[in-house]
């Protein structure tokens, strides 16, 4: 196949099931492609992506390039929100806000997480025990794939129990602008989503304002507070909707695609049961071998060499992190999942300045969960096909299901 075969086979439903032989083919016979369609050139080898991520030339697409490629993004609150937000702002204002976020995810705000993150884990698989007591299947990821990140970043932020069930299918609809390809249905979807989102973090803020309490919310409403510059109030609400979404979405995928990836490796299943301590061993090679970014976008802010291609300036580079992290150059014998792999390396939390902040608290929720469920459920096995998400750039399970077997 040609290379823009190659590329296009990826958005089919077979190419959405397993894309990694068709990257793989790509990586070896065009690692930098520019396909006009998209216009962007596509990169497939770890080095490349690596190295794009991490050059101070490659910007991530901010409001600036929104306002010449969206010339109705003002019509949009999702690319309102979007494109001034921390993710895909740069230099300065980008700065500004992960200093100021960066707090909530410090070492030692995660560390002081654990216990929460280990009390919610064991409670959603009491629940999923409960499910399945009488020996049907359920779906995972509605039971604790989605519920486990999004209590614990709700946790993080103060947001009540009560509260956090509608954030799911929230999160979900506002995370269709990071398609490559967007329907006008995905707009309207993202712009609802971001509305609704808002407003229920406006109403947070207010609350926080009336009763204080110990959580980045409060932090950052003092910072507002203090009218100095560093926060507007706009960025106050966009900020906590910022944290909450991108703190459960990528999180959910991760923890789904490890539990399939194990289940369909039954070697590797009973090797975990039997020695648990390697659950964090766990999450890195699900992270390389079916990372939920799959892939993640740059703009060249001048004439930058990349591998002997030079990208011109204003030219948008996509950097394949799913075929990256497969690259047999960085990770021999790739397609082979093994827990038991070293020197792991992977992008699926990008790198350079827009390394992921959540990162370790992701790493923490999955390496937790890997420790508990074979415990659990040591038989626990697939119950048929999962159903995976129609998303390109978000490798994740609409529907998981599971049955323990008793």
């Amino acid at each position: 196949m040609d290379p823009e075969a190659l590329l296009f086979s990826i958005f089919t439903p077979e190419g959405r099931d397993n894309p990694y032989p068709a990257l793989a083919e790509l990586r070896r016979t065009e690692p930098i492609h520019y396909n006009a369609a998209f216009d962007t050139y596509f990169l497939t080898r770890y080095t490349d992506c690596q190295a794009v991520l991490t050059h101070p030339g490659f910007l991530v697409p901010d409001l600036d390039w929104c306002a010449r490629e969206v010339p109705d993004w003002r019509d949009h609150p999702r690319a309102d929100f979007f494109y001034s937000s921390m993710l895909r702002s740069n230099g300065a204002d980008h700065a500004r806000l992960r200093r100021l976020v960066g707090g909530g995810f410090s070492p030692r705000r995660v560390a002081a997480l654990r216990h929460t993150v280990r009390d919610i884990t064991a409670r959603l698989l009491d629940d999923f025990a409960d499910a399945t007591s009488e020996g049907g299947s359920v779906n995972f990821q509605e039971l604790v794939g989605y519920p486990l990140p999004v209590a614990v970043i709700g946790h993080l932020i103060g947001v009540p129990d009560g509260e956090q069930g509608q954030f799911h299918r929230l999160g979900q609809d506002a995370g269709r602008i990071l398609e490559p390809v967007r329907s006008p249905e995905d707009w309207q979807r993202a712009d609802r989503a971001v509305v609704a989102l808002r407003a229920y973090f406006a109403e947070l803020i207010a609350l926080r304002r009336a009763r204080p309490a110990d959580d980045p919310t409060s932090i950052l409403l003092a910072v507002r507070d203090a009218d100095d510059g560093r926060l507007t109030g706009t960025e106050l609400v966009d900020t906590l909707l910022l944290v909450l979404v991108a703190g459960f979405e990528t999180t959910a995928s991760l923890l789904g695609l490890a539990v399939h990836a194990l289940l369909a490796h039954r070697d590797q299943w009973e090797l975990i049961a039997a020695a648990p301590e390697l659950a964090p061993q766990a999450v890195e090679e699900t992270l390389r071998w079916d990372t939920p970014v799959q892939m993640t976008e740059r703009v060249a802010a001048a004439p930058i060499d990349v591998a002997g291609v030079t990208v011109p300036e204003g030219a948008n580079v996509t950097t394949v992190l799913a075929a990256a992290n497969r690259d047999p150059q960085r990770h021999p014998d790739p397609d082979m999942f093994d827990i038991r792999r070293t020197d792991i390396k992977v992008l699926g939390f990008s790198a350079g300045p827009h390394y992921c902040l959540g990162a370790a608290l992701a790493r923490v929720e999955g390496a937790e969960l890997l420790e508990q469920l074979p415990k659990r459920f040591p038989a626990l096995a697939a119950a048929g096909p999962p159903l995976r998400r129609e998303s390109i750039s978000l490798r994740a399970f609409e529907n998981l299901p599971l049955i323990t077997r008793g």
